[in-house]
């Protein structure tokens, strides 16, 4: 007999919310989203730091089926898209399934009822018949473990939790990390401060691009009067993404053009060789994310700029001593460190099948099957979970493919042809075993510490081009999963 499942969603950022339009549109009513946050956006609710700019061109950065013609610039910047995921939204009518200020801190299954029991941080218990955990990746701050912070006499702030009472107009300012957060919030800062020196444990590649560039108005009202015209830019920016695939995935003339170009970008736009010297990486260009920025160079040359390359030996009450002796007075200390990338869902204490917790599964690090099902967690599914960082694919491609995907065995559920699903171990071997070979001629293996590597040394992306994710994604195979 057919019966509505109850779908929990875990998360309102890109993932939650195409998960949430997908199954409403397919005809799925009793889902609920679960976000922790005061507003929906993920990543780009928690990230208010100056500066922040998506690194994807704003028409690519968009749902596929919510597009957005009028973007002001070129690269959108973090408040834009935030606005951009909270009128998507409105627009689709999604709020009412959506329950912020709700956070999740436990979910566990039960055999007998094959349901699952969430937990909240507020002592409410949610049940469920499937969860679909679309927690992201670039959410939970990474703390560095440098010995004084705590006693740092003035204000601390990491780039994913800004403060945006610190004063920093005219301060002495510190940026602890590289990447692309400590590349746009040291350009930002720089103008208005007295002093940024900026702490780089290992220097980042950087491709220059005009990253301020607004869009015309012209090609605006061109986009908006003729919707089919942005839809088929919209298609080929996709369809261009493959070139970005063949450069990072299979060693060939396009990966080398572009490693050329990073190396170009550094040599013309920093003539002082020792500065050169210093921000030169001693591995290859795209084996970590790679940075774009245009006006890191020209603001780390500037009077009131340091680049110290030297270790932190420990912070002071008014300072960063380095290793070499030095010490250099500080006011305001900016972590650019990252975040704990692979935790995907935890720090939710999720308990699946025999008692088996997500920690335990995940001991030698994160493991699932296609991104979107690990075995032990029956009617347990995740959009954008492990392997689905893809550094070449949209993202907002990747979760609507996989809330798709999961579309099915929701029919399966609803039409009485299975209690519970479950991915099989071997299955999951098999997948992981194809993901590790298809990693070794990719640039990402050539050498270089990111935070693309898991606790065991893996790499965890998503290998493969879009043609082979669209593929994996277009139907499951019954075969793989244990179904009830």
């Amino acid at each position: 007999m057919a019966q509505m499942p109850r779908v929990v969603i875990i998360g309102a950022g890109l993932a939650g919310i195409t998960a949430l339009h997908v199954f409403n549109q397919r005809g799925f009513n009793d889902v609920t989203v679960l976000e922790k946050a005061s507003d929906v956006g993920g990543v780009w609710h928690w990230n208010r730091y100056p500066g922040l700019t998506c690194d994807v061109p704003s028409q690519i950065y968009q749902f596929g089926f919510a597009p957005k013609p009028d973007w002001s610039h070129i690269w959108a910047d973090g408040a834009d898209i935030q606005r951009y995921h909270r009128d998507v939204v409105d627009t689709l009518g999604l709020g009412d399934r959506i329950r912020l200020n709700t956070e999740v801190v436990a979910a566990q299954w039960d055999e007998n009822t094959t349901q699952w029991t969430l937990s909240t941080a507020g002592g409410e218990r949610i049940d469920a018949d499937v969860v679909v955990c679309a927690t992201g990746v670039l959410h939970h701050p990474a703390m560095p473990d440098i010995p004084g912070l705590d006693e740092f006499a003035g204000p601390v702030v990491h780039t994913a939790r800004w403060d945006p009472d610190v004063d920093t107009g005219g301060k002495r300012i510190a940026v602890i990390g590289t990447g692309s957060t400590g590349v746009q919030i040291v350009s930002a800062l720089q103008p208005g401060a007295r002093s940024v020196a900026h702490y780089v444990r290992s220097p980042q590649w950087i491709l220059w691009a005009p990253m301020t560039l607004r869009q015309s108005a012209l090609l605006t009202a061109a986009l908006l009067h003729y919707p089919a015209a942005h839809d088929r830019m919209h298609q080929a920016l996709l369809w261009a993404s493959g070139i970005l695939a063949d450069v990072t995935t299979r060693p060939s003339w396009r990966r080398r053009a572009v490693q050329a170009y990073a190396r170009l970008s550094l040599r013309l736009q920093v003539r002082n060789p020792a500065l050169r010297a210093k921000l030169t990486p001693d591995y290859q260009p795209l084996c970590k994310r790679q940075v774009v920025s245009g006006t890191y160079y020209r603001a780390i040359q500037s009077n009131n700029a340091e680049l110290v390359t030297d270790r932190i030996a420990e912070v002071t009450p008014t300072g960063i001593r380095t290793a070499d002796g030095r010490h250099r007075q500080t006011d305001v200390i900016v972590l650019a460190t990252g975040f704990q990338a692979h935790n995907y869902m935890r720090p939710i204490q999720i308990t699946g099948r025999d008692d088996l917790t997500i920690d335990k599964a995940w001991s030698g690090g994160p493991r699932a099957y296609r991104m979107t099902a690990i075995p032990g967690f029956p009617n347990l599914f995740t959009v954008l979970g492990p392997n689905s960082p893809t550094g070449s694919i949209s993202l907002q491609y990747s979760a609507e493919r996989t809330a798709h995907y999961i579309v099915r065995f929701l029919e399966m559920l609803r039409d009485g042809e299975a209690t519970s699903i479950e991915v099989t171990e071997d299955a999951t071997d098999d997948f992981n075993a194809g993901v590790a070979e298809a990693m070794i001629p990719t640039v990402w293996n050539t050498g270089c510490n990111s935070w693309y590597l898991t606790e065991n040394n893996t790499v965890d992306l998503w290998p493969y081009n879009r043609k082979t994710l669209t593929a994996m994604l277009a139907e499951p195979e019954l075969g793989h999963f244990l179904v009830r």
